[in-house]
This record gives structure tokens, C-alpha cells and sequence, in this order.
């Protein structure tokens, strides 16, 4: 089966090759007005899912991503027609430079070819995924959970149906069938025929993609995130960029899990900040010297520091120098996203240049590492591998480039 699945992936990705931005355009905008004709269909066959997770254990955060309403159908189909107006990138012509012997030498945005995507829970991802795949002129095929099958299969025939209706190939938006696991590692041995894998989810579905594929993997394990209140940080600012990183959405990837906070400021920042904090239900885990200052936090542990938490548990630690600050992310970092506060140019540029993540911040929430937020439209996902791209991947990082060269009958001597 999946060998099948992934000739046919392959076909598609070479007829969208030959495919114009009006075209998938046209498609995007015709997936929209299905998602909102169908709402009623889409809702009944998530209740299957629903259904089938009920005395699963799952939890209330998990079942709440299963969920498709009304509000949440209606953002699927805002996200079909904001990738539909967002530039093509396929076809743009970076560079071009001419040699001495003539030759005119260019490099081009071309798609990626077959994406393989893994992912859980969420069945807008399978909308949001296939739009971005479609736009950039990749195939796509989706893995879904188990939990999702049946919302995942419904709203990939609605995404089907419009492809046909425009022209485009059907096969350039499959989803797997079926929920065995064996057919993950199937989809993982296709290298010939998939050109690169994307997993979404939870670090342990992550790693195990990762150590079963013999295809590329773009990826990020976790997201721990953290924010350094300088010396010359201003403190108003400070209190508010840390609340927002750590309490306005807690269970997703760049919020903030450590705050690091300068010795000679931390008397008089951190008595209202974790009082903030602890107001709104965030348990503090702090290193010894913030338990002196403050009695009712709980002593942290090793393992806190690398801990992605993806809750209302915040380690805090007060450092000596920023140096030390430098150093702790170094050692506990995930590459993801981290922030410095301060007023001082040395020391924003400083930590801007050493922080090896893939979105540094001065003076700004953590919550900023997202593909709109940064301006990029839509994402398909963050990425701290490095290769091909680095940090939210939106419709440029879903293509690589091709060298083009134009001659006049040249020959090498």
C-alpha cells in the first residue's frame, strides 16, 4: 500500500512542477468555500473520533485539539484563502551572475517534491499542511493519529474534490488509511520516492521518526524556551514579556520555561513577579538562591532545567553575570527560542550573536517564534536542525533552489 501511495505522490509532485500560482490559488480558495458548505459532514464525522477517545484516557487539553466546531472550521477555511494571497515562491529567480567565459548563471526557488508529514491529534493541521504543500507545489502525504482518522479522511476527500474540480492531480494531498503503527515506518522507508519527512507532535513521536527514517528529517524535539532579565533590564517591561511568554498559552513549544533574572536586580524584580505569577497559578521551581528570597517555591532539580514543561511550572534561576545566563542556555537549550530584556545595545547584541537558537528575541515575548507572527503567513512547523532551514518553516522553507545556466554554445576546455 504504501509503496502506492508514495508512485503516486511522486506523479503528482512532478505535474505540479508544470502547475501556475492562478491555478493553486484557485484550488486553495475552492477548499475554502468546501470546508464551510460541508461544516455540518465535518463535525459528524469528527464526533467519531470524539467518540472513540472518550474513555481513552486522553486528555482534556488533547481531546479539546480533536475537537472541530463551527469557530474552528471557519479558521481552517481563513487559513485556505491567506495562503492562497500569499506569494508563490516557486519559480523565483535569487541570484544571477555572469561568469567570464559567458555563461550566465542563475539560482531558482523549486519545490521540496514529496513531503511526508507525521503529526497528532489536531485535524486542522491535516487543512493547514496541505494548503502550505499545495502552495509551495509539493505532494503531500498525511499521518495523522489514530484518534483523527476519521475527520483526518473526510477533510482530505473535501481537499481532493477541489483539486479535481481545478484540474490539479488528486494524488498531490493523500492520507494514509489507516491507523497501524506499521505503516509510519513503511512511509519512513520510502526513499525513493518521499523527498523529506516533517514530524509534529510530541517529542517522543519526534524520536521516534527520527531514528526510524532513512529519509531527511526536519524536526524539534522541544522547545525549551527561556528569558534573561539583564541587569539594564527595564523592569515594567520585563514583568510583562515574562507573564505573556509563561501564562498566555503555556502548552505550546515557545513559551517561555525558564526565566533567568540578574543578581542585582532579582531583589527588586522577582518579590511582584513571582507573586504575578502565583496569582495565576504558575508553580515556581527555583534554584537556591531564589528559594532563600522566597520560601514557598519549590527547590528545583537537575532534570527541571531541560524540562519542557508545557504547563504552569516555571524554573527560575538568578545568575551572577550574563555570562552565566549564556552559559545555562548553552548547556539546557533546545535551540528553539529564547529572549533577552535590556536596555543595553552591548548586551542585546551580545546575546543575539551567541544564543544558538532559531529565533532570538531582545526586548520581545517568546511567544513571537511563530510563522505569522513573523510574518511568514502560515507554518508548517519550527525546525531546529538547521538543515534546509532553520526555525518556523513557511512556504520559502518548503522549497530548496536549482542552479540554472544559460549559455551561447560554450564548452569546457
Amino acid at each position: 500500500m504504501m509503496d502506492a501511495i508514495g508512485i503516486k505522490a511522486k506523479g503528482a509532485a512532478r505535474e505540479l512542477r508544470k502547475v501556475q500560482s492562478t491555478q493553486k490559488d484557485a484550488a486553495l480558495k475552492l477548499m475554502a468555500r468546501k470546508l464551510l458548505e460541508n461544516r455540518a459532514a465535518i463535525i459528524d464525522e469528527n464526533r467519531k473520533d470524539l467518540a472513540g477517545v472518550r474513555h481513552s484516557g486522553l486528555s482534556a487539553a488533547m481531546i479539546d485539539r480533536l475537537t472541530l466546531n463551527d469557530a474552528v472550521i471557519e479558521s481552517m477555511a481563513g487559513g485556505l484563502n491567506e495562503v492562497a494571497a500569499l506569494p508563490d515562491p516557486v519559480g523565483e529567480v535569487t541570484r544571477m551572475w555572469m561568469r567570464p567565459n559567458g555563461l550566465k548563471v542563475g539560482q531558482t526557488r523549486i519545490p521540496l517534491g514529496v513531503i511526508g508529514f507525521i503529526y497528532e491529534s489536531r485535524p486542522n493541521v491535516t487543512v493547514d499542511a496541505a494548503s502550505l504543500c499545495l502552495k509551495s507545489g509539493n505532494a503531500v502525504i498525511l499521518k495523522g493519529g489514530s484518534e483523527a482518522i476519521h475527520s483526518n479522511l473526510f477533510l482530505a476527500g473535501l481537499l481532493r474534490e477541489a483539486l479535481r474540480e481545478t484540474g490539479l492531480p488528486e494524488k498531490a494531498i493523500q492520507v494514509i488509511p489507516t491507523t497501524d503503527r506499521e505503516a509510519v515506518e513503511a512511509l519512513l522507508g520510502l526513499e525513493d520516492l518521499v523527498d523529506i519527512i516533517i514530524p509534529r507532535g510530541g517529542e517522543g513521536l519526534i524520536r521516534f521518526v527520527t531514528s526510524h527514517s532513512r529519509i531527511p528529517v526536519l524536526k524539534h524535539y522541544k522547545g525549551v524556551c527561556h528569558v534573561y532579565v539583564d541587569e539594564f533590564a527595564d523592569l515594567k517591561m520585563a514583568d510583562e514579556i515574562c507573564f505573556n511568554a509563561k501564562v498566555q498559552r503555556p502548552g505550546v513549544c515557545n513559551a517561555m520555561e525558564t526565566m533567568l533574572v540578574h543578581e542585582k536586580i532579582a531583589p527588586g524584580f522577582l518579590p511582584g513577579m513571582i507573586r504575578r505569577f502565583q496569582e495565576a497559578g504558575v508553580e515556581i521551581r527555583g534554584c537556591p538562591k531564589t528559594v532563600a528570597l522566597f520560601p514557598d517555591t519549590i527547590s528545583a532539580v537537575e532534570s527541571d532545567w531541560p524540562q519542557e514543561f508545557l504547563d504552569l511550572v516555571l524554573a527560575v534561576k538568578i545568575v551572577g553575570a550574563m555570562d552565566e545566563a549564556l552559559d545555562h542556555i548553552d548547556r539546557y537549550g533546545s535551540s528553539h527560542t529564547d529572549a533577552i530584556v535590556t536596555d543595553d545595545y552591548h548586551h542585546a547584541q551580545l546575546f543575539l550573536a551567541e544564543v544558538d537558537s532559531s529565533v532570538v528575541l531582545v526586548n520581545a515575548s517568546t511567544r513571537f517564534n511563530d510563522g505569522n507572527q513573523l510574518g511568514l503567513g502560515a507554518e508548517i512547523g519550527i525546525n531546529t536542525s538547521k538543515l534546509h532551514a532553520f526555525g518556523p518553516m513557511g512556504l520559502k522553507e518548503l522549497t530548496t533552489k536549482k542552479f540554472v545556466v544559460y549559455g551561447r554554445g560554450q564548452i569546457r576546455q
